[in-house]
């Protein structure tokens, strides 16, 4: 891989050091300077000429600093006479902005994904996007990840006979559906009617939970709204214990604190596309790491290989 030249903005530098760690090679320093103006300059601290260039930059908060910190290191890439430049995107905060569902309001996502291609994108590997057509917004090739496998090599270590996976909408029940397939056990959705940012209402559970160990999934959790109705609901309808699960834990707002602080919740899991701070971790969480999963994806993008097989792994059938 010695054509490859690896970068990371200031996002998620823990996350781009471990993908580095798995592919054995250097992460490249980014020399990031604020002006008086308050502008900000980026400068790549290695040679990027005629070279596969990987930039690695969650949209985390603060969302619009790193957004721009990304679009400023697209530019100099495409400056720099690369002869490819890959987003490694494993979190798209923007991606939550991906319909008209009000007048007179913008579509970040389509808008954002306008801007990474203008700026210089190439190609752009993602995880887990909140919609499926946020993958049609981009111009450009998308290698879109879930991280599934991750979640379900976690609970599969426990036992599984009694349990039931459920999403909290209907929006996301396919991805729980796939998610039931991997462990062998069923899967159930909820209802669900969104009035505000943190306002939500689940009127009805459709599936069976009533004694059932449950595993709640949901592609990110934010400020925990969803989570804590649909926590009443479950209770409502008899269920014995209850797993959180999600790719994006973002836990804005101490939703971290008032998730764990459930005495029926009894684990909480995430992955590492986003970080999450150690002095707001508890105890009930624990955090995966899909390093593995997009360090190999990259070294798969790099020599032409399939993306894909990386969703061939074999299902468990109840």
């Amino acid at each position: 891989m010695r054509d490859i030249a690896v970068f990371s903005g200031s996002a998620h530098p823990e996350l781009a050091t471990e993908i580095c760690d798995h592919l054995s090679v250097p992460l490249h320093p980014v020399r990031i300077q604020r002006f008086a103006n308050d502008c900000l300059e980026v400068q790549l601290q290695a040679n990027c000429r005629e070279r596969d260039v990987f930039l690695i930059q969650p949209l985390v908060r603060p969302v619009q600093e790193n957004l721009v910190e990304l679009l400023l290191m697209l530019d100099a890439a495409r400056g720099a006479s690369a002869a490819r430049t890959t987003v490694v995107m494993p979190h798209y905060s923007y991606a939550r902005s991906d319909k008209k569902d009000e007048p007179r309001i913008s579509i970040g996502g389509r808008l954002v994904a306008d801007l990474l291609v203008a700026a210089g994108a190439d190609r752009v590997l993602a995880m887990t996007l909140h919609s499926p057509q946020v993958h049609g917004f981009f111009g450009i090739p998308v290698d879109h990840l879930h991280a599934l496998r991750e979640l379900a090599g976690h609970f599969r270590q426990y036992d599984l006979g009694n349990t039931t996976v459920v999403s909290p909408d209907l929006g996301n029940a396919k991805e729980a559906a796939h998610f039931a397939r991997l462990l062998g056990v069923r899967v159930a959705a909820g209802a669900k009617q969104r009035f505000a940012d943190d306002r939500v209402s689940i009127s009805s559970i459709i599936g069976d939970v009533a004694d059932r160990d449950i595993i709640i999934l949901d592609d990110e959790i934010a400020k925990g709204s969803t989570v804590l109705e649909l926590l009443t609901r479950l209770r409502g309808l008899g269920a014995r214990t209850i797993r959180v699960a999600c790719t994006h834990g973002l836990f804005a707002g101490g939703a971290l604190t008032r998730i764990g602080d459930q005495p029926d919740v009894l684990e909480i899991v995430c992955t590492n596309t986003v970080p999450v701070p150690h002095e707001e971790r508890t105890p009930k969480l624990k955090v995966l790491s899909i390093a593995p999963a997009l360090s190999e994806a990259m070294r798969r993008i790099h020599n032409g290989e399939s993306v894909s097989a990386l969703f061939d792994a074999p299902t468990v059938i109840s």
